[in-house]
């Protein structure tokens, strides 16, 4: 009789050190989909997507130096949590930005995206800025009586 390896579960957490630059993106869109796609939550990539694209955008308009922390957490079995860390203390703020103006809606699709689940908090040397995300909970079929 062979015996099996135990299987380890997928890690529920996964973070990448990036430059303050807007190119940063891609690397924080590869590792948001990486990392989902093991949980098994498609549903959520271009959402996550989206959402680590513009926190990575913001955190590279900061004027920072260093390295920013781009963090994927799986919280529950249908939800994950995206977040930028960066070293700013200026907290983001949402605004109406108004269908002429050229930037201003980045806050506003992570609100519509997260069903305003999203929020941030200052550390000692920056802030966090997070995103939730929660997949469809599957209704049971219906027993016909």
């Amino acid at each position: 009789m062979a015996v099996q390896a135990p299987t380890r579960p997928p890690a529920a957490f996964a973070r990448v050190l990036l430059p303050y630059h807007p190119r940063s993106a891609s690397a924080a869109r590869r590792l948001v989909r990486g990392a989902l796609l093991e949980w098994g939550l498609e549903e959520l990539v271009d959402a996550a997507e989206l959402i680590v694209s513009e926190l990575v955008g913001n955190a590279a308009k900061t004027g920072c130096h260093l390295k920013m922390a781009v963090m994927v957490e799986r919280v529950t079995g249908t939800s994950a949590r995206v977040s930028v860390r960066d070293g700013s203390r200026t907290l983001p703020c949402l605004i109406d930005a108004g269908l002429a103006a050229e930037s201003g809606r980045g806050l506003a699709l992570i609100h519509d995206l997260t069903g305003r689940l999203w929020g941030a908090k200052l550390e000692s040397d920056g802030k966090t800025v997070h995103a939730d995300l929660h997949t469809r909970i599957p209704v049971p079929a219906q027993v016909a009586l």
